[in-house]
């Protein structure tokens, strides 16, 4: 089909277990790039990705031939690794 056009926009909301404040802005400035490497080596164009010290928040563009179940859980996985990879917090970040 000609001229076909689609865009999916996703914003999405991570809370840290149990909401605890455990952001600070040395760490999130860090983890926002690890994360938006993520998403770019999945072929995701990310637009915004920010957090406060509770909660973080990750808008990016979907294209229509990935699957928005594995960019989640990709996004998940790896961010969460590389918390506990480079040892940010006592115990495990979960």
């Amino acid at each position: 089909m000609a001229n076909t056009y689609s865009q999916v926009n996703i914003h999405c909301v991570f809370a840290f277990k149990g909401r605890e404040n455990v952001l600070s802005a040395e760490i999130g400035s860090r983890l926002f790039a690890y994360m938006h490497g993520i998403l770019k080596n999945q072929g995701v164009h990310s637009l915004a990705i920010n957090g406060w010290t509770d909660h973080l928040h990750v808008f990016f563009e979907l294209p229509m031939t990935v699957n928005i179940s594995e960019v989640m859980r990709d996004l998940k996985a790896n961010s969460s690794k590389w918390i506990n990879d480079n040892g940010f917090f006592r115990g495990r970040f979960q």
